[in-house]
């Protein structure tokens, strides 16, 4: 999911990263290539052992007038919220027969669960339509 983060980078300085969605979560990064791989990095740590729900993205256009955001500049970096350690719940869901079978083969192709198969086909999906 593409979340805006805010970049500022003083000189002699590595560059420093905000996430206004995820408050007290920051990075940093010494080359500008290497920012979205820290701010994924970030993210993880920042909600390890939390249960909390994951904030929905907001756009840079929320948070651009604020007077914290002056004098670096926007990015969009791509989260794989899969990776960020949530609390799993278990459910009851009913599917069709031939369904299930499906994807219970699509999902050993990949080597994944079919639980795996299923939160990463949800994600996708709803990624799709935001």
């Amino acid at each position: 999911m593409l979340y805006p983060i805010y970049v500022h980078k003083d000189p002699d300085s590595s560059y420093g990263v905000t996430f206004p969605d995820f408050p007290g979560c920051f990075s940093g990064a010494d080359e500008a290539r290497d920012i979205p791989r820290y701010a994924q990095e970030a993210v993880e740590v920042h909600f390890f052992g939390n249960s909390d729900a994951i904030p929905a993205a907001s756009t840079p256009d929320q948070w651009i007038a604020s007077e914290e955001y002056q004098g670096g500049f926007w990015m969009l970096v791509d989260i794989d919220l899969s990776k960020v350690n949530t609390k799993a719940v278990r459910l009851n869901i009913s599917l069709p027969e031939n369904l299930v079978h499906r994807i219970d083969a699509s999902a050993r192709e990949r080597h994944m669960s079919r639980s795996a198969f299923l939160a990463k086909a949800a994600e996708r999906e709803m990624s799709a339509v935001e």
